[in-house]
C-alpha cells in the first residue's frame, strides 16, 4: 500500500477548505429552500472530502477489501462511484420538477374550462392540438350536436401552440384550453380526460385535430360503449382503410409493435397508434397515466391491466387535412419502446 498521509500539506489544506465550502454551500441551500436531500448530499461530500485531506489511510481498508493495491485507485473508485449516484440523484430531482411543472400546465389549462351543468348524458370529444390552426376549426365544426341519446361537446387542448389555434376555435362551441407550455399529446390527453370527468362525461372521444379522423365514425366508436358492450373501444387503420400515406418503415414499425403488446399483454389487437377510441369515462379512475408524450400505448396496456373490456374496430384514416405531422423523426421508436415496458412493469 501506499504511504500514510498526503505528500502535500497544500493539498490537505486545500481539500480541508473546499470541504467546509462544500458543507456552507449546503448549509446556505438548507435555510433558503429547506431541501433536505441537498443538505444531507453536501453533508456526505464534505465528510467524503475531509476524510481524503486529514484521514487518507482509510482508504487503504478499502484498497485491501478490494484486492487494490494503490491508494489513488481506491480514492477513484470511491469517488467515481459517489459522482455516479449524484449523477442519479440529479436525473430524479430533475424528473420530479418536470412532474412538478407539468401538474401545473395542466391544472391552469383545467381551471380555464368553465362548469358545466347539464344533466344530459354527454360525449366529450378530447382533441389535443400544437399548431393546427389551418385544421383544427373545420375539425371542430364538423363535429354534430347530438349522436343518439348523447350531447357532443368537443373539448380543444392547444398544447402551448404559437399559432392562432386558439383564437381559430374561440368562436366555435367547443371547450378550449391552452396549455401554457408543451407537454406533448399524452399531457393535453390527461387535461382533457380531467375537465371531462369533472364535467361528468359519460363517454370520452380523443380525435386528432389534422383531420385525419372522419367525424363519419364517430357513431360507431361510441355505440359498443353505450350498448354496454364495451369499456374501451379502439380504431384500426388495417382492418378498415389507411389512406395516411405513412412510409414502409413506420407501417412496419406500428405492426412490430402492435405484436409486441399483444404477446405482453394477451391483448388481441391491430394498430396499437391509432389515437381515434372511445373510453367509458368512469374507467378513467381506473387507469394510471402518466406518459406525457407517446400516450397510445401506455392508454392500451392500461385498459388491458385493469380489465376494461376492449374492442377494436375497422375505421378510415385519412391523409392530414393541412400542415405537418408532430411526431419526432428521432427516437420515436425508443420513446414507443420505453412507454410499452415502463406501463408493463409499473
Amino acid at each position: 500500500m501506499g504511504s500514510s498521509g498526503l505528500d502535500s500539506i497544500e493539498l490537505t489544506v486545500a481539500l480541508l477548505v473546499l470541504s467546509g465550502g462544500v458543507l456552507l454551500w449546503g448549509f446556505e441551500r438548507y435555510r433558503t429552500n429547506f431541501s433536505k436531500s441537498e443538505f444531507l448530499v453536501s453533508i456526505l461530500l464534505a465528510v467524503g472530502i475531509f476524510a481524503i485531506g486529514l484521514f487518507p489511510d482509510m482508504f487503504d481498508v478499502v484498497g485491501e477489501v478490494l484486492a487494490i493495491d494503490r491508494r489513488p485507485f481506491a480514492i477513484s473508485l470511491i469517488t467515481n462511484v459517489t459522482l455516479v449516484c449524484l449523477v442519479l440523484l440529479l436525473f430524479a430531482r430533475t424528473r420530479s420538477n418536470q412532474q412538478s411543472i407539468a401538474t401545473l400546465t395542466r391544472n391552469l389549462a383545467i381551471d380555464q374550462a368553465a362548469n358545466d351543468d347539464t344533466d344530459s348524458s354527454s360525449v366529450y370529444v378530447v382533441i389535443p392540438a400544437y399548431n393546427e390552426a389551418e385544421s383544427i376549426r373545420s375539425v371542430v365544426t364538423s363535429l354534430p350536436d347530438t349522436i343518439g341519446e348523447y350531447v357532443l361537446q368537443p373539448l380543444v387542448v392547444s398544447d402551448g401552440s404559437t399559432d392562432a389555434t386558439v383564437e381559430r376555435t374561440a368562436a366555435t362551441d367547443a371547450i378550449v384550453v391552452d396549455h401554457p407550455i408543451n407537454q406533448g399529446q399524452g399531457g393535453a390527453l390527461r387535461t382533457g380526460f380531467s375537465i371531462a370527468k369533472q364535467h361528468g362525461a359519460d363517454i370520452v372521444v380523443t380525435m386528432d385535430a389534422d383531420g385525419q379522423h372522419p367525424v363519419e365514425e364517430l357513431s360507431r366508436l361510441i355505440e359498443p360503449i353505450a350498448d354496454s358492450e364495451a369499456d374501451y373501444v379502439v380504431g384500426s387503420r388495417y382492418t378498415g382503410v389507411d389512406d395516411s400515406n405513412n412510409s414502409a418503415t413506420r407501417q412496419f414499425g406500428i405492426r412490430t409493435f402492435t405484436a409486441l403488446i399483444n404477446v405482453m399483454t394477451k391483448a388481441d389487437i391491430t394498430d396499437c397508434t391509432n389515437g381515434y377510441r372511445a373510453i367509458r369515462a368512469t374507467k378513467l379512475n381506473e387507469m394510471t397515466l402518466s406518459e406525457e408524450r407517446f400516450s397510445a400505448p401506455e392508454l392500451l396496456i392500461e385498459a388491458r391491466k385493469n380489465g376494461l373490456r376492449i374492442k377494436e374496430i375497422p375505421i378510415t384514416i385519412a391523409q392530414r387535412a393541412a400542415g405537418e405531422t408532430k411526431k419526432p423523426k428521432l427516437g420515436y421508436a425508443f420513446g414507443l419502446t420505453r412507454t410499452i415496458f415502463v406501463t408493463w412493469l409499473r
